[in-house]
């Protein structure tokens, strides 16, 4: 007679083989560190090449593992940034640009990492232009994740079929050859491509790539009086982009969508404000494509970009732990590959003067472009204040793009209410 178990009999059975399966475990399990980290990388192929270098990190580290979350482009991610702070729930580490750091530092949430770099051989290896972008009120906040700059993408068959045979250097060129660039292509006696794509809104990513064009104008946004963005320079960059619009020259993006390259991609567009780490979504297409630099106002200028890494306070095993990726990123191998496959620039001079970074800029002469306007640019400040000035910029930006407001009436309105926050 077949031996039978009773409903119960096999409970208990099923459950004891379960306590005996999970008491044979690897003991070293128990001991894994599990970090978050918090990041907005777009497009999705950068995030693609970002999670490959976390999995490798882990192979290499198995009582470590990082787990690598996506929250949201920069203003998305705000809210959920602080509210996390605030709410004793931020992850281990977060990607995001520097000019956070004044914030954070005063809602005492970040790790000071001077004594880790102390004993660190990677700190030697870090482009020290990037120092100021880490530093704060005398302490070192985060390390570079990876540093770009802004320039213009342009189509070189459009240009050819317009009849440019050269690229736009200084602000009165590039008026002309948007206007050159602007065609109806299609006989319907409208224009269907333009020379330029504007970014319309005012959250950050209008600012940020309106900024290279205020610094090539001239413009500061701080001066000793204090936070000075009613100045002959921001006037003149918004002067110029309000003329690309008047001239028919430059289309505006979807508010706040600035950073999509649809219209670029479909031959729409000639012409984009962008940075390398656009080159890694480019080079995954067939379109043809150029870079070059901002033209010159008065000078020669750019806005210096990129994103840092933040450690947030836990305990010192954690954070322990969260320096370790950070050496790792930090390193040539992990900037190389990111370099390579996304097209942001390197951070750490070993990668730079690596053999596959040089095959990959003699394949990519886009790189060089960047590369050579860096040392032109100038980096968002990263003092506490810098999101009021960010939102007033945005909004002046917004009024003038729409026709609401002259240059001068949209900067003197948002000026009169800097002058209310820092005075």
């Amino acid at each position: 007679m077949p031996l039978r178990f009773s409903p119960l009999l096999k409970f208990v059975f099923t459950i004891a083989l379960c306590l005996t399966l999970f008491a044979c475990q690897p003991a070293q399990s128990s001991n894994v560190i599990r970090l978050t980290l918090w990041q907005g990388v777009n497009p999705p192929p950068n995030r693609d090449v970002l999670q490959k270098l976390v999995d490798r990190f882990n192979q290499k580290n198995p009582n470590i593992q990082v787990e690598s979350l996506y929250v949201g482009q920069g203003d998305q991610q705000m809210p959920k940034i602080l509210a996390a702070v605030v709410g004793n729930a931020a992850p281990d580490m977060l990607w995001f640009a520097p000019m956070l750091t004044g914030q954070l530092v005063e809602l005492d949430a970040l790790r000071s990492i001077d004594d880790f770099l102390a004993t660190s051989t990677v700190k030697s290896e870090l482009d020290p232009a990037l120092l100021n972008t880490m530093q704060y009120e005398g302490k070192t906040w985060s390390i570079p994740f990876g540093t770009n700059n802004v320039g213009i993408y342009y189509r070189p068959s459009l240009f050819k079929a317009a009849g440019v045979t050269e690229l736009p250097k200084t602000w009165t060129e590039f008026r002309q050859v948007a206007k050159q660039l602007t065609r109806d292509t299609n006989g319907d006696g409208k224009a269907d491509q333009h020379g330029m794509l504007l970014p319309l809104g005012k959250g950050e990513w209008t600012v940020f790539t309106w900024l290279p064009f205020m610094f090539s104008g001239g413009g500061v946004l701080e001066a000793q009086s204090g936070v000075n963005i009613l100045n002959p320079g921001a006037i003149a960059a918004l002067q110029l982009w309000r003329d690309l619009i008047k001239d028919g020259s430059a289309i505006l993006s979807q508010p706040e969508r600035g950073y999509e390259l649809d219209g670029f991609l479909a031959g729409k567009v000639a012409m984009q404000l962008s940075g390398p780490w656009t080159l890694g979504q480019l080079q995954t297409t067939k379109v043809d494509f150029g870079v070059l630099p901002i033209p010159t106002g008065t000078q020669p200028g750019t806005a210096i970009g990129g994103e840092n890494l933040f450690l947030f306070k836990s305990n010192p095993e954690r954070e322990q732990a969260a320096f370790e990726f950070a050496k790792f990123v930090m390193s040539e191998e992990f900037q190389t590959e990111w370099a390579i496959g996304t097209g942001y620039l390197p951070t750490n001079l070993k990668s730079r003067e690596s053999q596959a970074y040089k095959a990959f800029r003699a394949k990519q002469p886009a790189v060089d472009v960047f590369l050579g306007q860096a040392k032109f640019g100038r980096s968002r400040p990263i003092f506490p204040g810098y999101n009021r000035i960010s939102d007033n910029l945005g909004r002046a930006i917004e009024a003038t793009l729409l026709d609401r407001a002259t240059p001068e009436e949209a900067l003197k309105a948002s000026q009169r209410r800097l002058d209310l926050i820092f005075k």
